[in-house]
């Protein structure tokens, strides 16, 4: 599927970026530390000068693996858009998206995106849904279903985690039926609030 590709090429382009910043930082701290070392005894202001440089560049390294790690990590909300329409698409549910990733304020796109992830998961996991509405704001997120509804279904840990995610950032997570009308049950609404 499109989803797989994504997440594959995702994959590797970080796979990429970390082989190149360790192979490349790890050869030059090598090498310095290999100056260092013959200079030590014939001279210690040089070999201090070389071991200065390998802990500023250790420490660059350092800063550039956590923030491909982060990356990796953190979730794209216009990527996440596509992924679930792709996934509802691949289950056959009809959905309908209103509301662009670029119109949210940066600071809430990260919990907006885990909020759409975890909202996607449960729809196709559990809603048994046709139809899902997604309408996305600055401020807000809300995932409405026509499937089966809240009926025998306790929180889960997604959500656990997912409402534990949105509080940090301030905001409110609601998981509310009726859904849309129409479906297999009364549906389920999930709404985000920043």
């Amino acid at each position: 599927t499109d989803l797989a590709l994504t997440a594959a090429r995702e994959r590797e382009e970080i796979s990429r970026d970390v082989h190149d910043i360790l192979g490349h930082s790890l050869t030059v701290l090598t090498l310095k530390a290999e100056v260092a070392q013959r200079l030590v005894e014939v001279d210690p202001a040089a070999a201090q000068t070389e071991l200065g440089e390998i802990v500023a560049l250790s420490r660059t390294a350092l800063a550039d693996v956590r923030a491909t790690v982060t990356r990796l990590r953190t979730p794209d909300l216009a990527s996440q858009l596509e992924a679930s329409r792709t996934a509802f698409a691949a289950a056959e549910i009809e959905a309908k998206v209103h509301g662009r990733a670029r119109d949210i304020p940066l600071p809430q796109r990260e919990v907006l995106s885990w909020a759409l992830r975890e909202a996607t998961t449960n729809v196709l996991r559990h809603a048994g849904a046709r139809r899902v509405v997604v309408t996305l704001a600055p401020g807000r997120l809300t995932v409405a279903d026509d499937g089966a509804g809240l009926r025998g279904h306790g929180p889960g840990n997604g959500l656990a985690g997912l409402r534990q995610r949105v509080e940090a950032a301030g905001g409110l997570l609601q998981v509310t039926g009726p859904g849309l009308a129409g479906g297999t049950g009364e549906g389920t609404t999930v709404e985000v609030t920043l």
